[in-house]
C-alpha cells in the first residue's frame, strides 16, 4: 500500500485558521470572563498567519492531498480576499457587539472555522472537497447570524439561511453523485478529461445541480431567496463578512467548475449562465428601488453583483478570470464598507436601517457621509471610484468574447441600480437632519477598518493597473 502525500504547504493557510479557531475556542471555554480583546487580537494573529503561509505559496503552486487541493494563483487571490474580509470583519464587530450586547467569545471561533471553510473552498479541487467546504462554513455561518438570542429577525434569518441552506447543499450533493456515475471520477481535472473525450447528457444535468447549489452561495437568482432576510436579520458585521467572504469562496469554486471541470462543455453551459446573469441584474436593480431598508437595498444590490460577475465567468478565458477577481476584491472593499458604515451610525447599538433615519447625516457628520457616498459610488460603479473600474475591465473582457449582447443588459441595470444608490446620498446631504440627531463618532477599531477600505477604493479607482496585473497573473489554474 502506497503511503499518501500530504503537501503540508498546500493547506498550511487552513491549518492556521483552524488551530487559530480550536484555541481561542478553548480560551474562551476555560475562562467565560477573559477580555474580549485578547480573543479578538489572538483571533487577527491567526488570520495573519494564514495571509503569511497564504503568501508563501505564490511563488510555490502545488497540487496537495491526493490532488482535492489546488494551491493555484485564483486560490490564493481568492484566499486573500476572504482573510482580509475576516480581518476587517473583526474590526467592524468589536464595539457593535459591546453595544447590542452580544459580544460572546464564541464569535471569534466560529469566525475563523468559516474562514477556514472559505480559504478550502477557493483551493478546492475535488467536488466532494467542494461540498465539505461549504459545510464547514456553513454551519459557522449559521450559528453566527444567530447570534442575537434575543432578537427574532436573528433568529428567523438563521432558521430560513439553514432550512434553504440544507435544500442547497442536497441540491448540489446530487450533482455530485451525477457527475460521478458519468465519470466515474469526482476530480475536477479528471472530470474534465473524460468530458472531453465523451460527453454525455448526464453530464450537463450534473454541471445544471451544481451551479444550483453554488448559486445559493453566490445569491444568484433565482436562487437568492434567503438573501435579503438573512443579511437583515443577521448581525451587521456577520452580514458584511458573508457578503464579501462567500460570495469570493463560492465564485472561485464556479470559475473552477465552470472552466476546468466543464470546460469542455462551454458552448453548453454558457446559455444557462447567461440566463442567471441577466436574471440577477435585473432582479437586484429593479426591487432594490423599492426597498426602505438599508440593508435589504444592500442585500438586492449583492444580487445584481452576482450576476454582473457572473459575466467574468461567461467570458470564460483569462481576461475574464483576471476582470472577475479584480471585480471581486473592489466589490468585497466597498459592500463592508457599506456595512461598516451602517455600524458606525448606530445610537447605542440601534442602527439606522430604514432610508428615513439618514437625514441629514452629511451635515452633522460630513466624514461618514462622505465615506458612504464613496462606497455607494464604488457599487454603483461610478468613476472614479474602483467599482467603475471593475465593472469596466468585466464588460471589456466580455466584449472581447463576443458577450455584447450581455454587456448591454450589465448597462442598462447598473444605470438602474445608480438610482437607489444616489437616493441615499440624497437624503444624507440634501435633507434636514432629524431633531435631536448627534454627530457620528465611530470607534477607533472602526475608524481604522473604514478608512482602509476607503483608501482602497479611491487608489484602485485612480491606479487599478497594479491590481489587475496581479489578477491576471493570479488567473491560472493547476489540475
Amino acid at each position: 500500500m502506497q503511503t499518501p502525500e500530504i503537501v503540508w504547504r498546500a493547506i498550511a493557510p487552513v491549518l492556521a485558521l483552524t488551530a487559530g479557531g480550536v484555541v481561542t475556542l478553548m480560551l474562551a471555554a476555560a475562562n467565560r470572563r477573559m477580555h474580549r480583546g485578547v480573543l479578538a487580537g489572538f483571533s487577527l494573529a491567526s488570520l495573519a498567519a494564514a495571509a503569511w503561509f497564504t503568501v508563501d505559496l505564490r511563488n510555490r503552486p502545488t497540487v496537495g492531498m491526493q490532488g482535492t487541493l489546488a494551491a493555484d494563483g485564483v486560490s490564493i487571490f481568492g484566499s486573500m480576499i476572504v482573510i482580509g474580509a475576516a480581518a476587517l470583519a473583526i474590526l467592524l464587530a468589536y464595539e457593535y457587539l459591546s453595544a447590542r450586547k452580544i459580544h460572546r467569545p464564541e464569535f471569534y471561533p466560529l469566525l475563523l472555522f468559516a474562514t477556514a471553510g472559505m480559504v478550502l473552498l477557493t483551493a478546492a479541487n475535488d467536488l466532494l472537497m467542494v461540498f465539505l467546504a461549504i459545510e464547514i462554513l456553513s454551519l459557522a455561518l449559521y450559528v453566527l447570524t444567530a447570534l442575537a438570542r434575543r432578537d427574532g429577525r436573528s433568529q428567523e434569518a438563521a432558521l430560513k439561511y439553514f432550512l434553504l441552506g440544507a435544500f442547497a447543499s442536497a441540491i448540489l450533493l446530487y450533482g455530485i453523485a451525477l457527475a460521478y456515475g458519468a465519470t466515474a471520477t469526482t476530480n475536477i481535472a479528471r472530470i474534465s478529461d473524460v468530458i472531453g473525450t465523451s460527453p454525455s447528457r448526464l453530464s450537463f444535468l450534473a454541471f445544471a445541480l451544481i451551479v444550483a447549489g453554488l448559486g445559493f452561495k453566490i445569491a444568484a437568482a433565482p436562487f437568492h431567496m434567503w438573501t435579503p432576510d438573512v443579511y437583515q436579520g443577521a448581525p451587521t458585521p456577520v452580514t458584511a463578512f458573508m457578503a464579501a467572504g462567500t460570495k469570493t469562496a463560492a465564485f472561485v469554486a464556479l470559475l473552477r467548475v465552470c472552466l476546468v471541470a466543464f470546460g469542455p462543455l462551454t458552448w453548453d453551459w454558457q446559455p444557462m449562465l447567461w440566463i442567471l446573469a441577466v436574471a440577477s441584474m435585473v432582479l437586484g436593480s429593479v426591487v432594490a428601488i423599492v426597498q426602505s431598508d438599508v440593508k435589504r437595498m444592500l442585500a438586492y444590490s449583492s444580487i445584481a453583483h452576482a450576476g454582473t460577475l457572473l459575466i467574468g465567468v461567461i467570458a470564460a478565458g483569462r481576461d475574464g478570470t483576471s476582470s472577475m477577481l479584480f471585480m471581486m476584491t473592489v466589490y468585497s472593499i466597498a459592500t463592508m464598507g457599506a456595512f461598516g458604515l451602517v455600524i458606525a451610525t448606530a445610537i447605542r447599538g440601534k442602527e439606522r436601517v430604514e432610508l428615513s433615519s439618514w437625514q441629514g447625516i452629511g451635515r452633522r457628520s460630513p466624514m461618514v457621509a462622505g465615506a458612504m457616498t464613496l462606497f455607494l459610488l464604488s457599487l454603483a460603479g461610478l468613476p472614479p471610484t474602483a467599482g467603475f473600474m471593475g465593472k469596466f475591465f468585466i464588460f471589456r473582457a466580455a466584449v472581447e468574447s463576443g458577450e455584447t449582447g450581455l454587456v448591454v443588459a450589465g448597462a442598462i441595470t447598473s444605470v438602474v441600480a445608480a438610482f437607489f444608490y444616489l437616493r441615499l446620498i440624497v437624503v444624507m446631504w440634501m435633507q434636514e437632519p432629524l431633531p435631536g440627531d448627534e454627530g457620528i463618532r465611530p470607534s477607533r477599531a472602526l475608524t481604522a477598518g473604514l478608512s482602509v477600505a476607503a483608501a482602497a477604493t479611491i487608489a484602485l479607482g485612480v491606479w487599478p493597473q497594479g491590481l489587475l496585473d496581479l489578477a491576471h497573473g493570479a488567473s491560472v489554474f493547476l489540475g
